[in-house]
């Protein structure tokens, strides 16, 4: 019989086929084949895990598989940045069902392994079973290297606000596969792949920020969290955005204000931290001010008046 989905091989030797060559690593003594993992941490550790629903986070019509296993590492990678910490080891839950065929869970494997790359780490291990729908858990283990972890409290009146990466490319990429189109496709790519500014956290983190978060459900809604957690207000200067050319594009096709994909869309996962003024790092963008007043996040002086983010549990 020809070995063509995942039910025609079996649990373990899909597991063998995933992890199969996987590249040892200086943090990792004891990696995929035993209980559990170990690693050596370099400072204090990090954890973060992040899943991925079919149906809730993604489709698979909407976004292969190779790209959905880089993503799946990216957006949990991105906590990891946000705390100013490097990653060093990944763990992936894997749940899919029965009929899923096996290059597809290669290209997943392939994807996983690439973004594990391009974020420093390696994966170390994980969990597979059978079920309806695919879900992705994904568990990234990081190391401060001597650091102190950048917190959301720690926002001070008089600093600035400034981001590293993109902002509103994956919202605008959405509304194009929402109704059924593929173009611009850089917005479509940036939908199925966030790119996180790997390596931006730490530098963040040395040049002395105070706060930091990912912009994984909206800037505006993330940068509330820092609001929260620090007691103070954050304004944000509208003019000191770029708006995309891509992004104009789908706002005039769709009669949308471009900058509320900016403002309110999630998933680039993009960095905004603040920082103290003169300590902002080359290529981090300023955005706006904190100042001592009440907890809330403002747009040129005044409250959005629009959604400000997602939220799971209100959509």
């Amino acid at each position: 019989m020809e070995l063509d989905t995942v039910g025609s091989l079996g649990e373990f030797g899909i597991i063998s086929r995933i992890t199969k060559g996987l590249p040892a690593a200086p943090a990792v003594s004891v990696g995929p084949g035993d209980d559990a993992a170990v690693f050596l941490v370099n400072g204090s550790s990090v954890t973060s895990v992040d899943v991925l629903v079919e149906g809730v986070h993604f489709r698979r019509d909407w976004v292969p598989a190779e790209m959905l296993g880089r993503r799946a590492v990216a957006v949990a990678a991105a906590d990891i940045e946000a705390m100013g910490a490097h990653q060093a080891a990944v763990l992936v839950g894997l749940t899919v069902p029965t009929d899923i065929p096996l290059a597809w869970i290669d290209d997943l494997a392939k994807g996983i392994r690439l973004e594990c790359e391009a974020a420093g780490a390696v994966l170390v291990g994980g969990d597979l079973t059978r079920g309806r729908d695919v879900v992705i858990s994904v568990t990234v283990m990081g190391e401060t290297r001597g650091t102190v972890p950048v917190l959301r409290s720690g926002a001070q009146p008089g600093d600035v606000v400034a981001f590293r990466g993109r902002l509103g490319w994956s919202a605008g990429g959405l509304a194009v596969l929402s109704r059924g189109f593929r173009s611009p496709r850089a917005l479509v790519e940036a939908y199925q792949l966030p790119q996180v500014p790997y390596g931006a956290g730490a530098e963040a983190c040395l040049a002395g920020a105070t706060a930091m978060i990912d912009v994984s459900d909206g800037l505006i809604a993330d940068l509330g969290h820092i609001a929260d957690s620090s007691q103070v207000c954050i304004d944000l200067d509208s003019a000191r955005f770029d708006v995309p050319v891509p992004l104009h594009a789908v706002a005039a096709a769709t009669g949308t204000d471009p900058l509320r994909f900016i403002l309110t869309g999630g998933e680039d996962h993009a960095l905004v931290a603040t920082f103290p003024l003169g300590n902002v790092p080359p290529d981090w963008q300023v955005i706006g001010v904190v100042s001592d007043a009440e907890p809330v996040v403002l747009v040129d002086g005044q409250p959005y008046d629009q959604a400000q983010g997602w939220d799971h549990f209100r959509h």
